[in-house]
């Protein structure tokens, strides 16, 4: 018999209401293909932990994360430390502003605009913070980042001195007056916050 062949000889014995129905069977190609899924989803079953002797995903994943976080520790550690003094003496270095200037233009301007005057983020050049206006809780909030503002944290992407360049140039943002910028937000910059900024 021929398996391609729909002749009457392949009709099943039964019918409904009169309609018969040909037995065609699927072909091989997705058979083999159903087969292997199912002897897949086995070996994928016994590597899940708690059921098998593999790790499973999960375990992968969570070493992967700690040998993230070792690495970024390291680095933190290797990070030289900045004072407020060095950092305000680096908002008076045209080179490290330059750089500064450059990263903010790439990363930051999206969310608080080329001219610092405030977007989807707040505006950089009034005397309104919302995590602190003095230079190293700016240097903070860049390198920790506002995660549920949705501010990354580019401490874990730029090289720290890149962060204390952006850092230095959002200290030189204060009062240049943009037009149009975002209405105050947060709580206003003491005298004494106004003073560490000074060079």
């Amino acid at each position: 018999m021929n398996p391609n062949d729909p002749g009457p000889d392949r009709l099943l014995e039964h019918d409904y209401d009169g309609i018969q129905e040909y037995d065609n069977p699927l072909p091989r190609w997705w058979l083999y293909l159903f087969y292997a899924t199912i002897v897949f989803s086995v070996l994928y079953l016994i590597n899940l932990p708690g059921i098998g002797t593999g790790k499973g995903r999960i375990a992968n994943y969570e070493r992967e994360m700690a040998a993230a976080r070792a690495r970024f520790r390291t680095a933190a550690a290797a990070a030289p430390t900045v004072t407020e003094a060095e950092l305000v003496a680096l908002s008076h270095d045209p080179s490290r502003l330059a750089a500064g200037k450059t990263e903010f233009t790439t990363v930051c301007a999206a969310c608080h605009r080329p001219d610092g005057g405030g977007n989807i983020g707040p505006n950089l050049t009034d005397d309104f913070w919302i995590h602190g206006g003095k230079p190293l809780e700016i240097l903070h909030t860049v390198t920790v980042g506002v995660p549920d503002k949705g501010m990354p944290a580019w401490g874990q992407v730029l090289k720290p001195e890149l962060v204390a360049s952006v850092a230095a140039y959002v200290l030189t943002l204060h009062d240049t007056h943009p037009q149009n910028p975002k209405p105050p937000q947060g709580v206003k910059m003491t005298d004494e916050a106004a003073e560490t900024r000074a060079p």
